[in-house]
C-alpha cells in the first residue's frame, strides 16, 4: 500500500458528511475544502432507501479518482444491523483502493476485529463512539490494529445516557477527555469531535471547534460545506508548528528513514507522518485574503 494512502482520514481536520443517496454531491463535497468526505449509509438514509443507497454508491465509486478515493470515508450501518453485512461486502473491494470505513455504534473490540477481518488487511477504520459502552471500551477499540482514529458521536451519546447538555457542553468533558486519552495511549492521531447542528450559526460553530481543539481533538465532523472553512482554521497549524514540521522532514531525509533526535525529542515514523500531515494541511489553507475573496 502506498505510504500516502491513509494520511487523509488519519490527520483530517474537517470531515464532511454526504448522504449516499446524493451521489451528485460527492465530487462537489470533495471540492468544498474538506480534508475528507464521509459518504453516509447510516443515519442520513431512511430504512426504505438503504439498499438503493448502497447500489448508488457502488455505481459511483468506480467514477472517482484514486486521489478522491483516498479522501473518502464511508459510514456503514452498525454491526448487527440488518444492512451491515451488505455494506461491508461492498467495501471489501474498495478499501485496497484507499476508501476508509467509519463504524458507528462502536462498542466491542471483537465485533470491530470481525469487520476488519472481512474488509482485509488494507482496511482502515474510524471507530465512532456513541454510547457509554463504547466509551468504556475506548482503550480496547483504539488499540485494534486497523483502527486509525476515534470519533465522538456526542448527540447519540447524550441520548444513550439521558443527558441534556448545555450549549457549552461541560457535561461531556469526561467523555472527551476519555477519547483523547485513549487515542494518546494507543498512539493514534487526535480524535474527531462531533457535529454542530446549527449550520447557520457561525459563532456556535467557532466556539464548538475551539472547545474541541482545547480538549485535544484534531478534527471535527461537518454536516454542511459552509462549516468547513471555520473548522479547518480552528484545527490548523501555527507558523511555529509548520516550521517544526519542515525541520522534521528535512532531518528525516538526511537520516534515510532511521529514528533520530530533534530538539530533545525522538523522531520516528509516527512523528514523521504527523509532520507530513501538518505540511500537507498547511498547503491547503488559503491565505486570509484568499478566504475574503472567496466570501468565507
Amino acid at each position: 500500500m502506498s505510504t500516502t494512502v491513509g494520511v487523509a482520514e488519519r490527520h483530517a481536520r474537517s470531515l464532511l458528511f454526504v448522504p449516499a443517496t446524493k451521489p451528485e454531491r460527492f465530487v462537489k463535497a470533495l471540492g468544498s475544502g474538506a480534508d475528507c468526505i464521509i459518504i453516509d449509509l447510516e443515519d442520513a438514509v431512511a430504512e426504505g432507501s438503504k439498499d438503493s443507497a448502497r447500489e448508488q454508491l457502488a455505481q459511483h465509486l468506480p467514477r472517482m479518482t484514486r486521489a478522491q478515493l483516498a479522501r473518502t470515508v464511508v459510514r456503514v450501518n452498525a454491526a448487527g444491523n440488518l444492512w451491515h453485512e451488505a455494506d461491508i461486502a461492498l467495501l471489501r473491494d474498495w478499501t485496497p483502493q484507499g476508501v476508509a470505513v467509519m463504524l458507528p455504534k462502536a462498542e466491542d473490540a471483537g465485533a470491530l476485529r470481525s469487520v476488519a477481518k472481512t474488509l482485509g488487511d488494507a482496511a482502515r477504520i474510524v471507530a465512532l463512539i456513541e454510547s457509554l459502552a463504547g466509551l468504556d471500551a475506548a482503550n480496547a477499540l483504539a488499540r485494534e490494529p486497523q483502527v486509525v482514529r476515534l470519533a465522538f458521536g456526542h448527540l447519540d451519546f447524550q441520548l444513550d445516557l439521558g443527558m441534556r447538555a448545555t450549549a457549552e457542553e461541560f457535561e461531556l468533558a469526561f467523555a472527551r477527555n476519555t477519547l483523547v486519552a485513549a487515542s494518546r495511549r494507543a498512539k493514534l492521531p487526535a480524535p474527531i469531535d462531533g457535529v454542530t447542528t446549527e449550520t447557520s450559526n457561525a459563532e456556535r460553530l467557532a466556539a464548538d471547534a475551539r472547545r474541541a481543539r482545547a480538549f485535544g481533538f484534531g478534527g471535527k465532523l461537518c454536516i454542511h460545506p459552509a462549516q468547513v472553512a471555520e473548522v479547518n482554521d480552528a484545527f490548523g497549524h501555527t507558523e511555529a508548528e509548520q516550521a517544526w514540521a519542515h525541520r522534521v522532514l528535512e532531518e528525516a531525509a538526511r537520516h534515510g528513514g532511521e529514528a533520530f533526535s530533534l530538539e530533545g525529542r525522538m523522531v520516528d515514523l509516527p512523528v514523521i507522518r504527523a509532520a507530513e500531515a501538518i505540511v500537507a494541511n498547511a498547503e491547503k489553507q488559503p491565505l486570509p485574503g484568499d478566504r475574503a475573496k472567496a466570501g468565507a
